[in-house]
This record gives C-alpha cells, structure tokens and sequence, in this order.
C-alpha cells in the first residue's frame, strides 16, 4: 500500500520504517526541513536498536521523506498521523498538533482515504479528526481510524513486528479490512472494536503497567523494613499467571514519554466526566516519593549531601535509549545537586540530551572517569556497560566505597566481596 506517516518523532520514524521493511510505500513527512535533509542521507536522530538498519535497507526503495504534506496526501491510500500530543499545563494532552495534521490532510485529500491515529490521544480523538475533515473537505470520502501505537524505546522495532495485538478502532467495514491487509504480513492477533474502546485500551494498558511498577517499588520499601528481599517476592509473585513477571522490577520508578504523561491525561480524561481516579492518582504519587526516596538513601549513607563528591551512571530513563523525558535518573541528579552535592554524570547515549534539560552537573567521557575520587557511586539506569565494568578498577578510582544500585543490575554478593558496601532497593 502506499502510506504516508506525518510526524517524523518517535512513533513516526519507527513505524514508518517498520512500514517500509514489510513491503509498503512510505513517505515520511515533517515540517522540519532540517529533519527532513538528515533522514534523506539516512541519519536518523534518535537512537534505537535496530532502526538504523531499517532506515539503511529501505531509503530510496520503499521509503522516502518530505515536507510536502499536499504530496505525501495526494498519493497515499492510508495516512497515518504521528505527531506530538505533549501534556498540557492542567495534564491533558496537547491536541493541537493533531488538529493541524488534521487541516493538513483535508487540504490536500483527493479521493478516499484511511487517515489514521497512531499516536495516544484521548478518547474522542477520531471523532475530533472526522470532524475537521468533513468541516473542511465537505464532500470527500474518508474513514478515521484509531490504531495505538504499543512500542517500548529500546525494543521499539521488535514490538513493531512482533506485536502482541493489533488494535484497530473503527466502525467503516471497508477501513477494518485494508487496515487488516495492511498488517497482514506481521501475522499477529487484530482487534477490530469501536474507537473509543481503542482510544481507551491504549490509556488503560499504560496504566496498568505503570500501577504495576508503582507497586512493586512500595512493596520494595517494605522489604527493606521487614528484611526480604524483594526480587524473590517479584520472583514468587511472578510464577502466578494471572500476575506473571513483567513490570516487577522494582527502581527509582518510571519515567519516559508514556507513562508519566498517559497516567495524567487519563486521570484528566476521568475528572472530565466527574469521576476521581484516585487509585491512578495514588500511583502516580508513588512515583514522586520513590525518586526522593533514592536521593534519601544517599543522603544518609554520606551523611549529608553538601560538597559530597557523587558518581551518578545512567541518565535515560531505561537502558538502550537516549530519552530522558521525565527520565527518574535525570530527576534524581537534580535533587542531588540541589541539595549541594557535586555530581559526576555518565551514560552511553543520553548525555546530550541531558544536557539540554540538565545543565548543573559535570559530564564525564566514559563511566570510569565519572568515579574518579567519588564518595558514593549511584546507578540510575541499568545499561549492559554498568554491568560490566571492571569493578576493582571503579575500587581503586574512587574514594568512597558506598555503591546505591537503585535498578538492582549488580550482584550484591560480588560487589560485597570486593569491599563495597552495596545497597539496592527493597533488598
């Protein structure tokens, strides 16, 4: 099919890609023409394992990029819209780049077409499209769809293609069964439901994750009080089916650009029909604390925070990412360094989109050099590189021999051997 994605961000680069590596014809469109130019010499701007080889394999075949949104329309049979849908100042979601991807599509639609929404947005949201179309394009045809995007960053592509389902929200037969063609070659379980149950399942999936992690960590808390340790209650926990092991990890809590931002636009969503979600309000709450709760452990294992030399390695919100939005990582080092610690950062990918948000503490070059004379070493996101370091070398740099592990990656009992004094979380 011949498809175009508007919105070259997160989602839009990798599903269109992934479009691509499947057999359709994508043209991938942004206003930013900057963007555009590096995408058409095939680098791409964020990092994620495996894209680059997507994006290699396919431009100039099956995929190309634009600014020509009138173009990308005019020869497209789907058009799938991935632009931002930021939070808003009261914690709704920010619609108005989808309503002028909207205005875009009805200026240019030519003939029938599948306009789709693959980013999150509230329930209503398909309606809100068809309803800017048929205002400015009276008379076309068209269908909307509404087809959540469920993509991890850091396992984005495999999620792309080997989808847990396919969810497709519409009530046009005709735009049910292209939209099933269209994914036919992934092979995997599709949904066919109305769009606010769509619209819906993408809000309550991410809620529920995030109560998931929310609870663990409150668990953890309570494993340091009674003295267990909490990745054999998450083990024990996990074997139960109706549970199963995903998302019990316990951390400094969650972060990126889902989780955060999904919890509050749905708490927004329920407030809106006058009904107190106090239960996601409650997780949410959760979060905060935990972040304050690992800047707490340091404080204490030093004995204050002020001209305290501190180590932090990992900025991203998880590993294999260089996306630090409401990342806890970046949110910790800020509180160490306003409570008057010195904080030497590190991590493999993120540091330079850190620096734009987190301009305080020094960037070390490698995560040795972060550990140079520090008092405590903190561990905030669990990159493979952490994990094998050469400890008896970060011994011999540092000063200190306080480690917090507040993703729980090392093991205690080595880490114990070799002098440290380690401490995890709810361990």
């Amino acid at each position: 099919m011949r498809i175009a994605v508007i919105g070259m961000g997160y989602v839009g680069l990798v599903t269109g890609a992934c479009l691509a590596d499947i057999g359709h014809q994508v043209m991938g469109v942004d206003m930013d023409a900057e963007k555009i130019s590096q995408l058409n010499r095939g680098k791409i701007i964020i990092y994620e394992v495996g894209l680059q080889d997507l994006i290699d394999r396919n431009l100039g075949r099956n995929l190309s990029f634009t600014t020509n949104t009138e173009e990308a329309v005019a020869e497209s049979e789907v058009i799938f819209i991935t632009v931002g849908t930021p939070q808003g100042e009261g914690g709704e979601a920010d619609m108005s780049y989808v309503r002028q991807a909207a205005a875009d599509i009805a200026a240019s639609i030519n003939g029938y077409k599948i306009i789709v929404n693959k980013s999150t947005m509230p329930v209503g949201s398909t309606r809100l499209v068809e309803r800017i179309i048929k205002e400015k394009a009276p008379g076309e045809e068209f269908d909307v769809v509404s087809n959540p995007e469920f993509l991890r960053e850091g396992t984005a592509v495999r999620d792309f293609m080997q989808p847990d389902r396919i969810v497709i929200g519409t009530e046009s037969h005709k735009a049910a069964g292209l939209m099933a063609e269209l994914y036919r070659p992934l092979r995997a379980p599709i949904l066919i439901t109305d769009p606010a149950s769509a619209e819906m399942i993408k809000y309550a999936s991410n809620a529920f994750l995030a109560t998931k992690v929310s609870f663990i960590n409150a668990i953890a808390n309570i494993c340091e009080m009674v003295n267990a340790d909490v990745k054999e209650v998450a083990l024990g926990m996990g074997y139960d089916r109706r549970i199963g092991f995903d998302f019990l990890r316990s951390g400094p809590g969650f972060g990126g650009s889902c989780f955060p931002k999904d919890c509050q636009a749905l708490i927004k969503i329920a407030q809106g029909y006058g009904y107190d979600f106090h239960l996601l309000e409650g997780v949410m709450q959760v979060n905060r604390e935990q972040m304050a709760m690992m800047v707490k452990k340091v404080e204490k294992l030093l004995g204050g925070l002020e001209g305290r030399e501190v180590a932090a390695w990992g900025l991203a919100f998880k590993p294999n990412t260089d996306d630090v939005r409401d990342s806890p990582a970046v949110e910790i080092v800020r509180m160490l360094v306003k409570g008057g610690a010195r904080v030497r950062v590190y991590d493999p990918e993120a540091m330079e989109n850190a620096r734009a948000v987190l301009p305080e503490p020094h960037y070390a070059a490698s995560a040795l050099e972060a550990v140079e004379e520090a008092e405590i070493l903190v561990i905030l996101t669990d990159w493979d590189e952490f994990k094998m370091q050469d400890f008896h070398r970060v011994k011999e740099l540092m000063k200190g021999r306080d480690i917090l592990d507040t993703r729980n990656c090392l093991d205690p009992i080595s880490i114990r051997r070799l002098g440290f004094n380690y401490q995890g979380v709810g361990r």
